[in-house]
């Protein structure tokens, strides 16, 4: 594992992340069994897990470089914890979004200061604007998930997971590009080496679970991906940085359907109180309706990636 992100780098990214970061509780869920805790990422200050990435890269660049700015692509979460992070160490921040991209995460980067570029809803598009943003004004690219200290930073919500339970034995993570799972699977596997950490993704998105089966990364075409409600997992391909994570640490991944998802936001809503996006839910969803394709287990924890979900949908999915 020396070419993997070490327990050493996420323990540094924690330190980096004191003050800023929320250290997120373990939530039970009512009247689970096997016990399933809930590991609430959507009460980070910015609604996500994607604060400790980005403020954990940002936080290593120079003075000088960070003052010139940074650029970052994303669906949503990550664009606000970029901006979030940029408001906090007072630098310019411009962030490249599908136009696709939910208004409530949209507003958030602009009420913290970022300027919005939009784009087509495909990889390549938000790839190809960012690199000519950041060559035409040195600005400094924040990547989503394919990179060393983002890996570190989102390694931090298996630090904690293992602190406060060491006897977990399943950890169900959200899979888009991976960096989350590749951060948790690290620091997990070296913390508890005994325990499974099982990646879920949705059905109409599971190029990370094609990606697996496959040995090697599997790209799916956006008007594919672009299917699912949970629009914080239509990447269309993992990372490769990412992927050599999850092929060397990940145990399995677990697709999961529209209908499970929606069940999972109600059920976290209405029961364990949690506010959750369609992305955030399906590591939940796969605990309550996949039960039968998860490792047997005393202790499992889900992790709720994020709480950003539109008013409109939220109250239809409860309702």
């Amino acid at each position: 594992m020396a070419d993997l992100v070490s327990l050493e780098e996420i323990e540094a990214a924690a330190e980096r992340l004191a003050g800023m970061a929320v250290r997120t509780p373990l939530v039970p869920f009512p009247r689970s069994d096997p016990a399933l805790l809930v590991k609430a990422e959507s009460l980070q200050p910015i609604g996500a897990f994607k604060l400790r990435g980005a403020h954990a890269t940002i936080s290593t660049l120079p003075v000088k470089v960070r003052e010139r700015g940074v650029v970052a692509h994303s669906s949503g979460n990550h664009a606000q914890a970029v901006a979030y992070s940029a408001n906090a160490f007072g630098v310019p921040a411009v962030l490249v979004v599908p136009h696709t991209t939910p208004a409530v995460k949209v507003a958030a980067c602009v009420a913290l200061g970022a300027e919005i570029v939009y784009v087509e809803p495909t990889m390549e598009a938000r790839v190809s604007t960012a690199g000519k943003l950041a060559a035409a004004h040195g600005f400094t690219l924040v990547p989503p998930f394919d990179d060393r200290r983002i890996i570190a930073g989102q390694g931090t919500v298996g630090l904690e997971i293992v602190q406060d339970r060491p006897d977990v034995d399943v950890v169900l993570v959200p899979v888009g590009g991976g960096g989350l799972v590749s951060g948790v699977a690290a620091a997990v596997k070296r913390m508890r080496p005994a325990a499974k950490v099982i990646g879920v993704e949705p059905e109409l998105a599971a190029d990370a679970r094609a990606s697996m089966l496959a040995g090697r990364p599997v790209a799916w075409p956006p008007a594919d991906t672009g299917r699912t409600i949970a629009d914080a997992l239509r990447a269309q391909r993992v990372g490769d940085v990412t992927f050599a994570h999850m092929r060397a640490l990940v145990d399995g991944v677990v697709a999961v359907s529209e209908e499970e998802i929606r069940l999972a936001m109600r059920r976290l809503a209405r029961e364990a109180r949690l506010i959750a996006e369609p992305g955030g839910a399906v590591a939940t969803a796969a605990y309550l309706y996949r039960r039968d394709e998860l490792p047997a287990a005393h202790t499992y924890v889900s992790v709720l990636s994020g709480g950003n979900v539109e008013p409109e949908l939220l109250a239809d999915v409860i309702a």
